[in-house]
C-alpha cells in the first residue's frame, strides 16, 4: 500500500532528524570541557544511543503506548495510518529545521504538538474537538514543562554538593595557562636589530623585515586552558578518575536518550504488523544514528560551547542529573525531553559555576516554545494533505 510506504518513509525522516538533533546531547559536555575531541565523542555517543534504543524494546513499552495517539484521540482515529504520518512529517519538519538553525529542541515536544495538530485536523469536519485535553495535560504537558526546572535546580544542589565534597577531600583545581601560536603574519622581533642604513640622500633607507610571530600565553575556554584537579583517591589520581567517571557518564546520558525516544518513534509504526516491534526498533535505532553522524554538528556546537563554559566536574554532575532523570522518566512512562532535562542540567552547572550564558539559555528556550506551535500547525496541514489524496 501507498500510506504504508509514506508512513515508513515519514517515519524514518523523523528517526533521522531526531538523530541529528538529539544523538550528541549526551556526549556534549565532554567536548565542550575539551575531555575528548568531536569525533571520539560521536563514536561514543552512536554506540551507546544505538545500546539504548535495543534495550527500549524491553523496558520503556509504556511510551510506546503514551504516543501512539491511544487516549489523546478517539482509537478510530489513533489507528489511522494517515494519522500516524502527518505526526511523523510534522514533528520530523520541526526538528530537522531547528538542526539547520543550530537549536537543540525537544523531538517529545515535536511529537506532542504534532499529534495534537492531527487530532484537531482528524475532527475539523464533524465540529468537534477530538483531542483529549485532560490527557494532553496530564501525560504530556506537565511532564515537559516541569523537567526543565527539575533538571536545574538538581544539577546546581548536586554540583554544590560535589564541588564541597572535593575540598574535604583535599582536591584542588588548577587552571592551565595555554602557550599557543599567534597569527601567521610576522610580528617586529624585540630581540632582532634593526637592519636601518643611512643612504646619503637625508632619509633612512633599508626594510624592516616582518620575522614569525612570538608564541602568546593566553587564558581561554576550558576546551584550549582545561582546568584540571590534582590530588589523588585511594592512590589514584583525580583527574583520571573524574575524565572517566565523566566519560561514562556521558554514555549513560545517551544509553537513557535512545531508551527514552526509540518507542516513541516505534509507535509510529507499530501498528503495521509487516514486522516484529524489534525489527521495528533495530531500523530506527540505525537511522538514529546514522543521523547523529552526519548533521549534529551544529546543535554541538550550541550544546557544548554556547549555553555556558564547561568544565568537567560540571559536565559529570550534569550527565548523572539527566541520566538519571531520564532512565526513570522512561521505566515510567513519562514522556520527559531528554534535551529539555539535558539543557537544563548543563546550565544549572553554569549558574552555580558563574559560567552560563542567559542570552544562548533564552534564545534555547524561545525554540522550546516555537516547537509546539509549529509542529501542530504542519500535522494539520499534513494531515489535511494526506486525507484529501487518499
Amino acid at each position: 500500500m501507498v500510506s504504508i510506504s509514506i508512513l515508513f518513509v515519514a517515519t524514518a525522516f523523523l528517526a533521522y532528524a531526531n538523530g541529528a538533533n538529539d544523538n550528541f546531547k549526551g556526549v556534549a559536555t565532554l567536548f565542550g570541557s575539551g575531555t575528548t575531541a568531536y569525533r571520539p565523542a560521536m563514536v561514543w555517543a552512536t554506540a551507546t544511543t544505538f545500546a539504548g534504543s535495543l534495550a527500549s524494546l524491553m523496558l520503556a513499552s509504556g511510551l510506546v503506548k503514551s504516543f501512539s495517539g491511544k487516549g489523546l484521540v478517539p482509537d478510530a482515529i489513533a489507528h489511522g495510518l494517515n494519522f500516524h504520518g502527518a505526526v511523523a512529517f510534522a514533528a520530523g519538519s520541526t526538528v530537522i529545521l531547528a538542526t539547520v538553525l543550530g537549536f537543540p529542541i525537544s523531538t517529545t515536544h515535536a511529537l506532542t504538538g504534532a499529534l495534537v495538530g492531527a487530532g484537531w485536523a482528524a475532527g475539523w469536519g464533524t465540529g468537534t474537538t477530538l483531542v483529549n485535553l485532560s490527557a494532553l495535560k496530564n501525560t504530556f504537558i506537565l511532564p515537559l514543562l516541569l523537567s526543565p526546572g527539575v533538571a536545574i535546580v538538581t544539577s546546581i544542589l548536586l554540583y554544590g554538593s560535589l564541588h564541597t565534597l572535593s575540598q574535604r577531600l583535599g582536591l584542588s583545581r588548577e587552571t592551565c595557562v595555554c602557550v599557543v601560536p599567534a597569527a601567521d603574519e610576522g610580528v617586529l622581533n624585540p630581540a632582532t636589530p634593526l637592519a636601518l642604513d643611512w643612504d646619503g640622500s637625508g632619509t633612512l633607507g633599508g626594510t624592516l623585515d616582518a620575522v614569525p610571530s612570538l608564541p602568546q600565553i593566553k587564558v581561554d575556554r576550558s576546551a584550549f586552558c582545561a582546568q584540571r584537579y590534582t590530588g589523588k583517591i585511594l592512590g589514584l589520581q583525580a583527574q583520571g578518575i573524574l575524565d572517566g567517571v565523566h566519560f561514562l557518564s556521558a554514555g549513560v546520558v545517551s544509553f537513557a536518550r535512545g531508551l527514552n525516544d526509540t518507542p516513541k518513534l516505534l509507535s509510529l509504526v507499530v501498528l503495521v504488523q509487516a514486522l516484529p516491534p524489534q525489527g521495528y526498533g533495530l531500523g530506527i535505532g540505525l537511522v538514529m544514528a546514522l543521523g547523529g553522524w552526519l548533521s549534529a554538528r551544529r546543535v554541538a556546537e550550541t550544546m557544548s560551547q554556547k549555553v555556558t563554559d564547561i568544565y568537567p566536574s560540571q559536565g559529570l554532575c550534569a550527565n548523572l542529573v539527566t541520566g538519571a532523570l531520564v532512565i526513570c522518566a522512561s521505566r515510567w512512562g513519562l514522556p520527559v525531553s531528554t534535551t529539555h532535562v539535558s539543557v537544563g542540567s548543563i546550565f544549572g552547572g553554569g549558574v552555580i559555576s558563574g559560567t552560563a550564558h542567559p542570552q544562548v539559555f533564552l534564545q534555547v528556550l524561545l525554540s522550546w516554545v516555537l516547537t509546539l506551535p509549529i509542529a501542530t500547525l504542519l500535522s494539520s496541514l499534513f494531515y489535511s494533505l494526506m486525507e484529501f489524496l487518499t
